[in-house]
C-alpha cells in the first residue's frame, strides 16, 4: 500500500513540475565555480563516530561578509565535530579570503579561529563600534564570540564579554539595536534539550535513523543586551523572551509591523513559529498566532528550518519565506497591514518542486535583476539512509531555483538549463551576495559531509541595479536600517540584518535589480535610532556608501 501511494505521489510531483516548466523563462543563469575558486573546505557534521546524535542532522550555517575592509565579501564556513574525532580539521571554522574573480584564499590559520566546537549557526555584526565586523558562533555546547582585531585576525573574548557562562544546543543568531541605545544586543535560538547523556536512538522499519527534538522537548532561546563596555548581561527571563520554549532553528531580526522597532521572528520545527513583538524598549511578547506566521494556512505547524524576509512584491511591507520537511511545502507569506500575514504559497506557486524536499538554506533575491524578487531553496535530507524507507527520497537532492513573473507568481527553473542547479547534495546553509561585484547576486551553499558549492551568476541581460551600504556616525554596520525609495512606480525596500536564512547570515549590502529603469528616486533611510534621512542623485549600476549625517 506505502509503495503505489508513493507511486502516485511520485506522479502527482512529476505532473506538478512540468506544469510549472510552460512557459518558464531562461534569462537566470548559475554556474558552478566551485572547483576553480580556491575553495577546498569539506564540511563535517560531527557523525565520524557513527552515535546518529541529533547535533549531526541539523549542521550547519555559514556567513558572508567583509572582514577586512577591501570591499570585497569573503566566506565563513562552519564545521561540526564528533565529541571523539581524531580529525584534526573537525570543529574548526574556515575563512576563505575574497581576492577578486571569484577566487578566495584560505586564511583560517592566520585569522585565529582555532575554537574547536560543533559549530551551527552564525551572525555577524560590530558589537563593540570599533567598525570591524565580529563573529558570533551558535554551537552545541558553548558558544563563541570572536572580536575583528583589524589586523586580519580574531580573538576569542566570550569570557570577557559575558556569554561564556551558557552551555545550550545552538541554532540561528541575530545582533539586533532592541532598545535604540546604538549597540546591537543579541539573540540565540535553542534548539531543543538535547545532552549527550540523553541522547536516545531510533529505528524506521528496523533502520537506524536520527531522532527529531520533540524527543527532548523544546528549549528556551537566549536575548543578551549589549552594556556598551564589550560585554552583555543575559535578560531572557526580563525581556519576555523565556516566557515560551521553541525548536528554533532560522532567525531573523525584522520591523515585522512596521511600527519603527526591531521584531525578532523564529522558525520553530515541529511546532508553532514565534513572532516577538517589540515595544521598543526591549521587551518582547509572543504574537506568531496573531500575525499569522505561526501555522500554514492549513493551521498547521510546520518543521520550520530557514526564515527570509523582503517586499517581494512591492507593496512597503515585508514578506517572509520558509523551508521546512519532506511532505510539506515552502511557505510564504505575504504582508498585510498591522502586522498580519497571509499564507500565498499556493496562489503565488510558490512551492512547486519542494513537497518531496527536505529544505534548509533561503533566499529572496533578484538573480537576473527584472525587479522581482525570486525563490532559492537548499534541499537535501537529513536522513543519510532514507532510501531504505522511502524509495523517492534520497540523501542528496538538487536545489530549487524559483523564478518570479511579471504576475507575481513564481516558475520552477530546470536543472538542465544551468550546470549550477544539476549536481546533488545534502545542503544545509545558503548565503547570497555579488561576490565579484559585477552587479549580480552570487550564491554558496554550505552542503553536508561535502564541499560547499559556489554558484557565479552568469545571467547576461540588459537589466539595472543599485546597491547600498549603510553606516551609522560610528562607522558600523547599521543593522537595522530600513531603506525605501521607488522606480518605475514602483516601491522598494529592505532592511539590513544580522543573521537569516538557516543558521546563516548574508547580504548586509543591500542589492535591487530595476528591470530597464534608468534611474531612481530620492532614497529614504530609516536609521536604527528612528531618524529618517534622504539621499538624492544616486546613480545606478553601482554601490553607495550611506552614512547617517547625525
Amino acid at each position: 500500500m506505502m509503495t503505489q501511494l508513493n507511486v502516485l505521489l511520485g506522479l502527482w510531483v512529476a505532473l506538478e513540475l512540468s506544469l510549472a516548466s510552460v512557459g518558464a523563462q531562461t534569462a537566470i543563469h548559475l554556474s558552478d565555480v566551485t572547483a576553480q575558486s580556491g575553495i577546498t573546505f569539506r564540511h563535517s557534521d560531527g557523525s565520524e563516530g557513527g552515535h546518529r546524535y541529533i547535533t549531526e542532522s541539523v549542521a550547519s550555517g555559514l556567513a558572508s561578509f567583509d572582514y577586512n575592509g577591501d570591499g570585497k565579501i569573503d566566506l565563513l564556513f562552519l564545521n561540526g565535530l564528533d565529541p571523539a574525532a581524531s580529525n584534526p580539521s573537525a570543529g574548526l571554522c574556515a575563512l576563505y579570503r575574497n581576492d577578486g574573480n571569484m577566487q578566495f584564499s584560505d586564511v583560517s590559520d592566520t585569522a585565529g579561529l582555532t575554537g574547536r566546537a560543533h559549530h551551527l549557526g552564525v551572525c555577524v555584526g560590530d558589537y563593540d563600534n570599533d567598525r570591524l565586523p565580529d563573529i558570533y558562533l551558535s554551537n552545541f555546547g558553548r558558544d563563541t564570540l570572536y572580536r575583528n582585531l583589524g589586523n586580519g585576525r580574531f580573538a576569542d573574548v566570550t569570557e570577557q564579554a559575558g556569554l561564556g557562562s551558557t552551555e545550550a544546543f545552538g541554532a540561528g543568531a541575530a545582533f539586533l539595536d532592541m532598545d535604540g541605545d546604538g549597540d546591537l544586543d543579541l539573540y540565540v535560538a535553542r534548539y531543543c534539550e538535547f545532552t549527550l547523556s540523553s541522547h536516545q536512538t531510533r529505528h524506521v522499519n528496523g533502520f537506524p535513523a536520527y531522532t527529531g527534538p520533540m524527543t527532548y522537548g523544546p528549549s528556551a532561546d537566549q536575548l543578551f543586551e549589549n552594556l556598551g563596555n564589550g560585554s552583555f548581561k543575559e535578560v531572557s527571563e526580563s525581556s519576555g523572551i523565556q516566557a515560551r520554549k521553541g525548536t528554533g532553528m532560522g532567525v531573523i531580526a525584522v520591523d515585522h509591523d512596521n511600527d519603527g522597532d526591531v521584531d525578532i521572528v523564529v522558525g520553530n520545527d515541529a511546532m508553532a513559529n514565534f513572532v516577538w513583538r517589540n515595544d521598543g524598549k526591549g521587551h518582547f511578547v509572543e504574537v506568531g498566532l496573531l500575525s499569522g506566521l505561526a501555522f500554514d494556512a492549513n493551521g498547521v505547524g510546520l518543521g520550520t528550518m530557514g526564515v527570509e524576509c523582503a517586499d517581494f512584491n512591492h507593496d512597503g511591507l515585508m514578506d517572509f519565506f520558509m523551508t521546512s520537511y519532506e511532505k510539506q511545502w515552502v511557505t510564504l507569506y505575504q504582508g498585510e497591514a498591522h502586522g498580519l500575514f497571509t499564507d500565498v504559497t499556493h496562489l503565488t506557486q510558490a512551492g512547486q518542486g519542494s513537497y518531496q524536499e527536505v529544505t534548509w538554506g533561503c533566499g529572496m533575491v533578484d538573480f537576473d535583476n527584472d525587479g522581482r524578487r525570486d525563490l532559492f531553496i537548499a534541499c537535501g535530507h537529513l536522513q543519510d539512509n532514507v532510501q531504505r524507507w522511502d524509495e523517492l527520497a534520497g540523501w542528496q537532492a538538487r536545489n530549487l531555483l524559483l523564478q518570479q513573473n511579471k504576475d507575481a507568481r513564481f516558475q520552477q527553473q530546470s536543472n538542465q538549463s544551468m550546470s549550477g542547479l544539476q549536481p546533488r547534495r545534502s545542503s544545509r546553509g545558503a548565503i547570497f551576495e555579488d561576490l565579484d561585484n559585477d552587479g549580480d547576486m552570487d550564491i554558496v551553499i554550505l552542503n553536508a559531509r561535502d564541499h560547499p558549492t559556489l554558484l557565479r551568476n552568469d545571467s547576461r541581460n540588459d537589466h539595472k541595479w543599485i546597491g547600498f551600504e549603510l553606516q551609522t556616525p560610528s562607522g558600523r554596520s547599521a543593522i537595522g536600517a530600513r531603506v525605501v525609495f521607488t522606480c518605475n512606480s514602483l516601491t522598494y525596500m529592505d532592511e539590513v540584518h544580522s543573521g537569516r536564512g538557516y543558521q546563516s547570515h548574508y547580504a548586509t549590502r543591500l542589492h535591487f535589480g530595476l528591470g530597464k529603469q534608468e534611474a531612481i528616486s530620492e532614497v529614504t533611510v530609516r536609521w536604527p535610532t528612528g531618524q529618517q534621512e534622504t539621499y538624492r542623485g544616486l546613480e545606478v549600476g553601482q554601490y553607495h556608501l550611506l552614512r547617517q549625517r547625525r
